[in-house]
């Protein structure tokens, strides 16, 4: 008999073993759903940051001429953890009058005290205050992520960090000033009016405050509401380095008490950093006010016989929204990238100016991104920002949250295909999964606003050409990536894109050296490095 033939009863009984196991088989999984999937093996157990031993007030006062008083009005509100919705303390709500009252005693300290300290006395304060900030990071880092929502390894490992640094570099140049600009004389402004957004509180402070001071100006400080519990602590920290009085002066409120500091014609400098919406009531009304006064030009000469301008219109510097780009080559290593871009966006909720909610890939590796992006996000871990294995916070507030389900609902409707991650989120708080959106175009509202949270917008593009035309194609300008292997790729992308700052295979480094502004509807000005002090002197 031919060894290769079977009886018909042993064939039948073959078809039936292979229905079985086809049967008890798992379904096959369209190629583009298919995704890593490692059950529970890689959980991680919870590990909670203490905050028990700090002790949080049940009321924060206004910190005026180097001490704590409480407002004129009265008035108080509520500042929210936003994981978990409980109330953390009360802050006072600054108006008109201790606004004034900050102003004044911020001019006070100029003319008696801080404008007269030699520079070297003026660099030990600051060196000071550095030192008593690495000394409290600890608390700093858990007080920022309990009034903020953000992961508390971003607050302790990347948002202290860069404030004792931007101290410490600035005390630096304190008695050097002529030497960082050779052949001129800098001087002092006087007062400066400075506005910091809720998404890094500290570190927004540290920015802005740190040049102020190097180059013998005054500060008065206002806070984001929903944020203004490290700046009211930061005061302590002033109190403690035996600040003079006046020098900085912290007003907390919502946008009524930023719309007194603005308009208060005793300041000499406003610096906000915030909404292009805000940022463009704030020009209007500098310009306003100096188109009023354009006439009115102070013909007396001053003390060294030079005509000045009148005061009552101060410099300005706006650090505004951004839609950044980040532009993927076929040639770039994907794997770094991905982890780029996962960083570009996904860095503290997505809260982030620079953030880089767009991304431009390479047609010929679109698949394979996607597909590398699609498993990536599902390793995210999402929930208690308090916990160091935590990746994705809480979103800052309710109407952050109720803005981002707006844009990503629109760009729904208007043909995105929305990818999340399948993570479980908290029952308390404000929360969104890390997401992206593919199939859209630049007509998209998610491509063109900025959504300030964790979605990202993905495009392709063929060419070097329609990579940065479909970039620049954004009212903003403030940052952008490159990813390619072929550095004369990145100079010729890096001159044709217009933003303020652009990162060559990597993405979110900072450094106190180093400028940060952007163009356009991202404002003008820069802070940090040689830019930002010259943004708080005259030059003679």
């Amino acid at each position: 008999m031919n060894a290769r033939s079977k009886s018909p009863a042993r064939k039948v009984a073959a078809r039936n073993a292979v229905g079985k196991a086809a049967a008890h088989s798992p379904a096959v999984v369209p190629l583009k759903s298919r995704a890593l999937n490692f059950g529970s093996k890689w959980d991680y157990a919870p590990a909670p940051e203490d905050f028990k031993h700090i002790q949080i007030a049940p009321r924060h006062e206004l910190f005026i001429n180097g001490k704590f008083v409480a407002p004129h009005s009265g008035k108080y509100f509520e500042s929210t953890n936003p994981a978990t919705e409980e109330t953390l303390t009360e802050i006072a709500a600054a108006d008109e009058i201790d606004v004034n009252n900050a102003v004044s005693a911020a001019r006070g300290a100029f003319e008696n005290v801080w404008s007269k300290l030699p520079p070297p006395e003026r660099g030990k304060y600051l060196y000071r205050i550095a030192r008593i900030i690495q000394e409290k990071s600890r608390e700093l880092a858990v007080l920022e992520t309990l009034d903020g929502g953000k992961p508390i390894k971003e607050s302790r490992d990347f948002d202290l960090p860069m404030v004792a640094a931007h101290f410490f570099y600035h005390a630096g140049w304190a008695d050097k000033l002529r030497y960082a600009f050779p052949g001129k004389t800098p001087r002092p402004l006087g007062v400066a009016g400075q506005i910091i957004p809720w998404n890094f509180p500290l570190l927004m402070a540290a920015w802005k405050i740190a040049p102020a001071l190097a180059c013998g100006n005054t500060v008065v400080l206002k806070p984001a509401e929903t944020t203004s519990l490290t700046a009211l602590r930061l005061a302590q920290i002033l109190q403690e380095a035996e600040l003079p009085p006046g020098v900085v002066n912290i007003v907390t409120g919502a946008g009524a008490t930023g719309a007194a500091l603005v308009n208060h014609p005793g300041l000499d400098k406003i610096a906000f950093t915030g909404s292009t919406e805000v940022g463009k009531a704030i020009a209007k009304a500098i310009a306003h006010r100096s188109g009023a006064r354009q006439s009115a030009v102070n013909t007396q000469p001053g003390s060294d016989g030079r005509v000045l301008p009148n005061a009552a219109t101060p410099r300005l510097t706006l650090e505004l929204g951004g839609k950044a780009a980040n532009i993927l080559f076929e040639d770039a290593p994907i794997d770094q990238a991905i982890e780029g871009v996962i960083n570009g966006i996904y860095f503290n909720q997505g809260h982030v100016c620079c953030a880089g909610s767009r991304l431009f890939v390479q047609e010929g590796i679109y698949p394979t991104v996607i597909k590398k992006l699609r498993n990536r996000i599902q390793t995210l871990r999402v929930g208690n920002p308090l916990d160091k294995n935590t990746d994705i916070g809480a979103i800052n507030s309710r109407s952050q949250l109720d803005k981002i389900r707006a844009l990503v609902q629109s760009g729904v409707d208007e043909g995105g295909e929305l990818v999340q991650s399948s993570c479980a989120l908290p029952a308390k708080g404000y929360w969104f999964a890390p997401s992206f959106l593919t199939n859209v175009t630049m007509s998209h509202r998610v491509a063109q606003e900025e959504i300030f949270g964790p979605v990202l917008s993905v495009m392709t593009f063929r060419t070097p050409e329609e990579a940065f035309e479909r970039a620049n194609n954004t009212p903003y300008g403030l940052s952008a990536g490159v990813w390619t292997d072929k550095g004369s790729k990145i100079f010729k992308l890096v001159n044709k894109l217009r933003a303020g700052v652009v990162w060559a295979n990597t993405y979110n480094k900072f450094d106190p050296t180093s400028p940060f502004g952007g163009y356009k509807e991202s404002g003008f000005g820069r802070e940090g490095g040689l830019q930002g002090l010259a943004a708080y002197c005259h030059l003679d």
